[in-house]
């Protein structure tokens, strides 16, 4: 299992994802503007569901918004309700006007 990678386009589309050998397993659709980050949509492979990667590539956009001064739109459902369950913890890079 390799580390979390981000791979992002000239435009700032992109994903924070994590494969097993060749395959991508989980992944993050996020996109960046200035000081936004949008996280559109996260998504686990059957085979490997139950195991937190969705968990795991929630903390490492989080850490990459901070890093980066960046403001999260929660548009995707597992981040949104991630940061409704835990308001204290993503409190400081929500994007207000979104919840």
């Amino acid at each position: 299992m390799d580390d979390i990678q981000l791979e992002l386009n000239k435009l700032g589309r992109g994903s924070f994802f994590i494969t097993d050998g060749n395959e991508r397993i989980a992944f993050m659709e996020i996109g960046i503007t200035e000081n936004r980050l949008v996280a559109y949509h996260t998504e686990v492979s059957p085979k490997a569901e139950g195991k937190g990667f969705a968990k795991k590539l929630l903390l490492r956009m989080v850490a990459y918004a901070r890093q980066h001064g960046l403001k999260v739109v929660p548009l995707c459902p597992f981040v949104n309700a991630q940061f409704k369950r835990h308001r204290d913890e993503y409190a400081d890079i929500w994007e207000e006007t979104v919840r």
